[in-house]
Parts: C-alpha cells; sequence; structure tokens
C-alpha cells in the first residue's frame, strides 16, 4: 500500500470518528402528530412457496432470450456497465453487465421471498442487442423491468424514513449483512408509486442495485463482489453484547449507525422469515440467476448457516 493511500485511509477514519454522534442517529421523518404510513409500504408477510425462479415478475413478465433488443441508451452509473434497451413489445428495461448481474438476481428474490416489494428483475446469459456497433451476442445480463405502472418517486435514506426502529428496516439491514452486500448508499434506495390496476396509488420503499453482494466486506475500500470464496470466508455475527447485536461484516462504514441499533430480535426476525424457505427454492434463487448447482449448492450451505446462527444467537445462545 502506498503512502498516498495510507494517508487517504487514516483521513477517512478520523473524519469518520469525528462525526458528531447525532449525525450517526436515526430518525423518523414522520411528522410529530401524524399517523405513521402503512408498514406495507416498506414489508408485507410474503405468501409461502413463492417462486424464486421467476421472481416478482412471474414467468409471463420475463425477456425473450431470442429476441434482439433496441438500444435506447448507455447507463454510464455506477461501477458495471449497462444499457436501457426496449423490447419488441415496448418494455423498457434496465440491464446490467459484469460481475453485479448474478447476485443482484438472488438478492432481489431473497427480499421478496423475505415480503419486501421487489421490480421484476431477470438474468440473461446471453443476448443480442440492435442499434449500435456493440459486438453480439451481449454479455450475461441481468434485465430489470421499467414496468408501467411502477413509477420511481424519490430516493429514500436508512438513517431519515417512516419506519426508523422498526422490526421490518432493521431486518432489512440483516438481510443485507447476510448476503454481504456492502453499498448500501441513500442512491439505492428508491420510492415507488404503484397505479396498474389499482383504485388509488400505493408507494413501495425500495432497495435496489444490489450487485455489491455475495463476496466479502472490507473497512474503507469496496468489497468483493459474487466472490464464492471470499463469502464462504466471511464470518456472520461477532457477539450480542447489552442487546445488541454485533456482525463481522464490514460494508456498513457509510452508515455507521446501521450497525449500532441491532437487536437479537430483530436478527431472529428475519431469519425466521429466510428459514421458512424450501431447499427448491433456494436452490431456484441462483439457478434463475445462471449459477451452477455446485455454485449454488456451497453459496446456500453458507447461507442457511448464517440463517441458523441467527435463529440460535437471537434466542439467546
Amino acid at each position: 500500500m502506498t503512502w498516498l493511500r495510507v494517508t487517504s485511509v487514516i483521513s477517512v477514519a478520523v473524519l469518520l470518528c469525528a462525526v458528531p454522534a447525532c449525525a450517526l442517529r436515526e430518525r423518523s421523518t414522520v411528522a410529530d402528530g401524524a399517523p405513521a404510513p402503512p408498514m406495507s409500504e416498506l414489508w408485507g408477510e410474503p405468501d409461502a412457496g413463492r417462486d424464486l425462479f421467476w421472481g416478482p415478475g412471474g414467468r409471463d413478465a420475463a425477456p425473450d432470450p431470442l429476441e434482439a433488443y433496441q438500444f435506447v441508451a448507455r447507463d454510464v452509473t455506477g461501477n458495471s456497465r449497462g444499457y436501457d434497451v426496449r423490447d419488441g413489445q415496448g418494455r423498457l428495461w434496465s440491464v446490467k453487465i459484469g460481475p453485479e448481474a448474478r447476485p443482484e438476481v438472488v438478492v432481489s428474490r431473497l427480499l421478496w421471498a423475505a415480503g419486501y416489494f421487489q421490480p421484476a428483475t431477470y438474468y440473461l446469459p446471453r443476448w443480442t442487442l440492435t442499434g449500435t456497433s456493440d459486438p453480439n451476442p451481449q454479455p450475461p445480463g441481468r434485465f430489470r423491468l421499467d414496468a408501467d405502472g411502477e413509477k420511481r418517486i424519490e430516493r429514500w435514506s436508512w438513517s431519515a424514513n417512516p419506519f426508523v426502529g422498526t422490526a421490518p428496516l432493521r431486518g432489512l439491514f440483516v438481510l443485507m449483512v447476510i448476503v454481504n452486500n456492502w453499498d448500501l448508499k441513500t442512491q439505492q434506495n428508491v420510492r415507488y408509486e404503484l397505479t396498474d390496476g389499482r383504485a388509488a396509488p400505493v408507494r413501495r420503499y425500495v432497495v435496489r442495485d444490489l450487485g455489491a453482494s455475495l463476496g466479502g466486506t472490507r473497512w474503507l475500500f469496496a468489497g468483493s463482489k459474487d466472490n464464492l470464496d471470499d463469502f464462504e470466508r466471511e464470518d456472520f455475527i461477532h457477539s450480542v453484547r447489552h442487546d445488541h447485536v454485533r456482525f463481522h461484516y464490514r460494508g456498513g462504514w457509510r452508515k455507521p449507525h446501521l450497525t449500532r441499533g441491532v437487536t437479537p430480535a430483530d436478527v431472529r426476525w428475519i431469519s425466521e422469515r429466510l428459514a421458512r424457505l424450501s431447499a427448491a427454492q433456494w436452490s431456484d434463487a441462483f439457478r434463475a440467476a445462471g449459477y451452477s448447482d455446485a455454485e449454488a449448492r456451497r453459496y446456500v450451505v453458507r447461507l442457511r448457516q448464517k440463517v441458523d446462527e441467527g435463529l440460535e444467537v437471537a434466542g439467546g445462545s
């Protein structure tokens, strides 16, 4: 590590330590005396047996791997390259290429299985793009549908939202720890307004862009993505002290307050929901993202170990 890089690390660490405590606290955005929004805007008890191969969009919404997709724009945001494309039905898709494509599909499926809203997301191992000089076939990509009736309203913050202090919000963070999603920025959180087929619009708080997962986490620097060896090596729960859980997770340095308020009950809450998934559901989530059977087995073993650990520690061990 160069002297300049060491200096940068020390500077960032000092800055983090100097942040006033009040800036690290969570706060509810519900005004005094105002009714809180329904919990369904963040989470709802899922139906048993959800299809984790086709996901929230189902088979009917899936993109056709044999179709030629029309180029609309390049996505120059984030760390993975991508495109906005349109299919023959006129539907708009966001396509992400690179190491985030597979884990994003898996984690989106697990969030949906646990009761959190997710847009329709799929994985195509190869596909064709028209309207550019880019050579075909295109590499594997995550396809996320920009569906009619699902309007993106605004971003929302982990630390300032109507659900601060609730089990579903803390459980959502614990799920991010379980899958080692180290990129928890406000830019990844979107509030949707759903109108399609509804008498009145409803809102949903959503965590998207989940691809920085299923690898390892690191202090201050970017972790790895879609790295099975790193994922297996990283421990989950460090300890429980004064009714607060400490994790080995090192991806929350941007949002240090998130790791300070999690209780054993919060860990148990999300672990119980993940424990309900069948072996077939776990396998389908990885199969939907193009993982081999051997890769999927190893990932599922480690994920279920974490779920069991969450149940045990939260139960008082």
